[in-house]
């Protein structure tokens, strides 16, 4: 009995047990099994959060690296100039380095002060704000600048290739290939006052006359401020929102940081930012899956797929977030094309990888075509800002649609463009490309309205062919540039030797024509405008000469733009008016025409000094006809408008000088009631063998006539063109078919004389 009894309750406690073991064993092996793969979860997830951080400090010290480069390239202007050795290194021309190593980094480069500093660190001159400081407080900066100074001076920041090291001096200076020497730069974060502040150092080194380095130059130091706003950039283009600046962590601090040290080793503080860690995200996405992980199996495989997965698409969002932001600084905002720092690294890569394969027996060349609108400041000056950025978006659409899709296109600020083409063909490659830029601008541009007919000018150089040196090409593309503006519109020229000397002619001509206004070496000539109806002399145009006394007469097409490009235009023009009232005002009865520059109806006080001119020479504004050409009608502000009218008022006549080209509209003629319109010589000097033209001047002299306004035909220069003029109803001719401008002398006696009979003996 007792056995039966005992035997089968022993048997179910044993499978109780046995089920209690499995079920335990299977318990405990899912703990486990889960505890195990909750801690590789925690520990993979930590390891994805360092790897994240490590990626963020990487990114965030490459980037500062690469804006600390670009603020030494953006001082190249006045680190590598003949001029600023010779006025700052072996000379001290305080006025000079009060304006180009005082203001002009201050209002041009944003940096607070400015120290020039002997090698040994000891302080020539300091400026705060653009203004020199002669009790600058240099003693509690001085230890770093001393530190960045020997940082520069280890030679192990260099701007451009080292090709050898030459003794200069007591140093042991870089030079390139070409001989030339490199500026030496170093750079620390530094506390400044109180304020963090970028503190960069860099030798002044001469750019052509190599000769001038015969000791260790001095050194160019800059203070610019990293403020909220500098940050707030900062945190733009690394896409770090809460990016910011401290100079401690605090305890138990979550935040990534990088710290930053001065150039003597001392820590300055730190860069923090909150991280954007993979590891909260994947905790909330398998959290559930976790917590069901001991009731199914499947489902804890179908989290580990969906962590591996989240994983992947955060590490994938942080290569993007790098992606776009190496993008940004390496890129154009406004135009999208790339920018100087992103064409320069890649037109040394090019120049590399090109005389690679040259010496590998292989051919071709890296072609740059460095490109400028015409007529860009008069469209900015005349249509406004919104119209010029227009304008430069749809330039850059044209380049990107016309050319290669292997060509680098690059903007380089205002309306300069760069482009950058590998390939063979030598001289008749770079014509190939020259027509090609040039052509892309034929076409009109449409923008809010108006049909800008904007062409754009081309200088193309090449390398290895000319040089390697990727600094030198730009430059010599640069001076071709120059030479095609010369030329006039919608042109390009290929950089020979010669170029060079035109460059420096250039601006011995800007140094010269600055002399010549200042002791009044020019002169004004006058080329009589005749009335067809009576044969008399109606009046004059008066026109600028320049005979230089060693080069001889320069035209006006050589020296205006000169003067436009270098600011001198509006002093010139007061020049032209002063002396034409002065020669003119004692005159027999006639009119005096005198062309207006644009930028002279643009300058600030125009009318204050016209009325200033007109008090001093007492000539009566009734005499004068001012004539304007058409690119300043372009301007619908009131100022353009206003300064018109308030010259009519005082009493001056207005004239539309050459209707018929560039942005003409009739709108122009119903705005304003000009007193003449004067028809550009191109479209008499065709007249003779162009039925097209006689129909257009038939056109403007009948739309003249109706608003009640005088017809001025130019450059009329034979018996025939005279008679075509007449014809289609000129009322008044000019041209060398009668005569020639005249100096003043010359014209006044030539009024005085019987004018009748002076015109048929010509004729």
């Amino acid at each position: 009995m007792t056995r039966q009894i005992h035997g089968p309750g022993d048997t179910r406690l044993s499978e109780e047990q046995r089920t209690g073991w499995i079920v335990g064993a299977t318990f405990a092996a899912l703990l486990a099994l889960s505890g195990a793969l909750m801690a590789a979860l925690n520990h993979s997830i930590h390891v994805a959060d360092a790897f994240t951080r490590k990626d963020e400090r990487e990114m965030v010290a490459r980037y500062l690296d690469t804006r600390v480069r670009t603020v030494i390239i953006g001082q190249t202007g006045q680190l590598v100039w003949d001029d600023s050795v010779q006025h700052a290194v072996r000379h001290t021309d305080l006025p000079w380095m009060d304006r180009e190593l005082g203001v002009f980094p201050w209002t041009n480069q944003g940096a607070e002060e400015t120290m020039l500093v002997e090698p040994n660190g000891t302080l020539v001159r300091g400026w705060r704000h653009g203004q020199v400081m002669p009790d600058y407080p240099y003693a509690k900066a001085r230890w770093q600048v001393e530190s960045v100074l020997s940082q520069a001076r280890s030679n192990r920041r260099v701007y451009g290739q080292v090709a050898q090291f030459r003794r200069v001096g007591g140093a042991l200076w870089p030079f390139d290939a070409r001989g030339a020497p490199l500026s030496r730069w170093g750079s620390s974060l530094v506390w400044h006052d109180g304020r963090l502040m970028l503190l960069t150092a860099a030798a002044i080194v001469p750019d052509r006359n190599y000769a001038l380095l015969t000791t260790e130059p001095r050194y160019l130091v800059s203070l610019r401020l990293v403020d909220d706003r500098v940050l707030h950039a900062l945190a733009a283009d690394l896409l770090l929102p809460d990016f910011h600046f401290v100079r401690t962590l605090p305890p138990l601090s979550t935040v990534n940081s990088l710290p930053r040290f001065s150039a003597d080793g001392t820590r300055v503080g730190f860069f923090v930012w909150t991280p954007q860690l993979p590891g909260p995200a994947i905790w909330r996405g398998t959290a559930p899956l976790l917590a069901t992980w001991i009731f199914l199996f499947l489902a804890v495989l179908a989290g580990g797929v969906m962590i591996v997965r989240r994983m992947r698409a955060t590490t994938q969002h942080l290569q993007l977030s790098e992606a776009q932001a190496q993008y940004n600084a390496l890129h154009d905002p406004m135009s999208g094309l790339a920018n100087r720092l992103h064409f320069a690294e890649r037109l040394r890569e090019e120049l590399a990888d090109a005389n690679r394969q040259r010496q590998a027996g292989g051919q071709g060349d890296v072609f740059v075509g460095y490109i400028d609108l015409d007529a860009f400041k008069t469209v900015n000056d005349t249509m406004g800002h919104h119209v010029g950025d227009e304008l430069v978006t749809q330039v850059a659409q044209r380049l990107r649609d016309g050319l290669l899709q292997t060509d680098l296109i690059a903007r380089f600020g205002g309306d300069e463009f760069v482009v950058l083409r590998r390939t063979t063909g030598g001289l008749g490659a770079a014509n190939a490309l020259g027509r090609q830029i040039v052509g892309l601008m034929a076409d009109p541009f449409i923008i809010a309205g108006h049909s800008l007919g904007v062409t754009c000018s081309c200088g193309i150089s090449w390398g290895p062919g000319q040089t390697d040196d990727a600094a030198e090409l730009l430059r010599r593309a640069d001076i071709a540039l120059y030479r095609a503006k010369q030329g006039g519109r919608a042109r390009y020229r290929c950089y020979t030797n010669g170029m060079d000397a035109t460059e420096r002619l250039a601006r011995e001509l800007e140094l010269e024509l600055r002399r010549a206004i200042a002791n009044d070496e020019l002169e004004a000539h006058f080329q009589p405008i005749v009335d067809l109806a009576t044969w008399q002399i109606e009046g004059f145009e008066a026109l600028l000469r320049w005979p230089h006394p060693e080069r001889g007469d320069i035209g006006p097409g050589v020296f205006v733009p000169i003067a436009e490009q270098s600011g001198l235009m509006v002093p010139l023009g007061t020049w032209m008016l002063r002396r034409v009232f002065m020669q003119c005002r004692h005159w027999p009865a006639a009119d005096i025409s005198i062309n207006l520059s644009p930028i002279q109806i643009m300058a600030q006080g125009f009318i204050e000094t016209i009325a200033a001119l007109v008090q001093e020479t007492g000539i009566s504004p009734q005499r004068v006809i001012l004539e304007v050409t058409e690119g300043v009608m372009l301007d619908r502000s009131d100022h353009v408008a206003q300064t018109l009218t308030t010259l009519q008022d005082m009493g001056f006549r207005i004239a539309l000088d050459d209707f018929g080209i560039g942005y003409s509209s009739l709108s122009y003629l119903r705005s304003f009631q000009f007193d003449r319109i004067k028809i550009d010589r191109s479209f008499v000097q065709n007249i003779e063998s162009d039925l097209d033209a006689q129909s257009i001047l038939g056109a403007i002299v009948a739309l003249g006539q109706t608003l009640r306004m005088k017809v001025v035909a130019e450059g009329v220069e034979t018996e025939l063109q005279r008679r075509l003029v007449h014809a289609a109803g000129c009322e008044f001719v000019q041209g060398h078919l009668f005569w020639p401008a005249l100096p003043a002398d010359q014209a006044c006696a030539l009024l005085a004389r019987d004018a009748a009979q002076h015109m048929q003996q010509a004729i």
